[in-house]
């Protein structure tokens, strides 16, 4: 991992507390997302860490997993799938309800998106509990399809969620760890 990138990224990600309720601090990607060069440089280093994997898919979590998602994705020459919250996709659909703190969430695919024969990374922009990202991980593993890893840009190691993924598949790439 390129621990130069890993310190741009946190100089660039602001820190909002108490967003969206009190007592969390919230990462604020859209000032790294202001700052090209550096969006380039972690794009070129999510490519250099995926493409000798032999991911053969890109999946998304909604909403911002589709920012570098989409363009690792075309980076790498492969098609990108976007997982999206309950009601987004039109098409026929392949659904996964998970336990969030307080309650469920409940998050689609397009059910001809994925073939069992796949080989899937999922991303997203943060990696906190872990829940969106495993329930997107099942999700994709319910086609056949295998998850060769996760892709994060950020990862708050103090909530525990590489633990919760890691029953699933050790290979979670972190870009910056707070």
């Amino acid at each position: 991992m390129n621990v130069n990138l890993e310190q741009r990224i946190k100089d660039s990600v602001r820190n909002v507390p108490d967003f969206p309720k009190k007592g969390i601090q919230f990462k604020d990607i859209t000032t790294l997302l202001m700052n090209p060069e550096l969006c380039n440089a972690v794009l070129e280093e999510m490519v250099v860490q995926v493409k000798h994997s032999g991911v053969t898919k890109v999946v998304g979590v909604e909403s911002r997993g589709f920012l570098f998602g989409q363009a690792l994705a075309m980076r790498l020459g492969l098609p990108f799938v976007m997982v999206r919250k309950a009601g987004k996709l039109p098409y026929k659909k392949i659904t996964n309800t998970y336990a969030l703190e307080y309650g469920e969430a409940t998050i689609e695919m397009h059910k001809d998106a994925i073939n069992p024969n796949d080989r899937v990374i999922v991303h997203d922009d943060l990696l906190a509990t872990g829940g969106t990202a495993k329930a997107a991980a099942e999700l994709v593993g319910s086609t056949g399809a295998d998850v060769v890893g996760y892709l994060f840009l950020i990862h708050l190691s103090y909530l525990n969620g590489q633990d919760e993924l890691g029953t699933m598949n050790e290979n979670i790439i972190k870009l910056a760890t707070y």
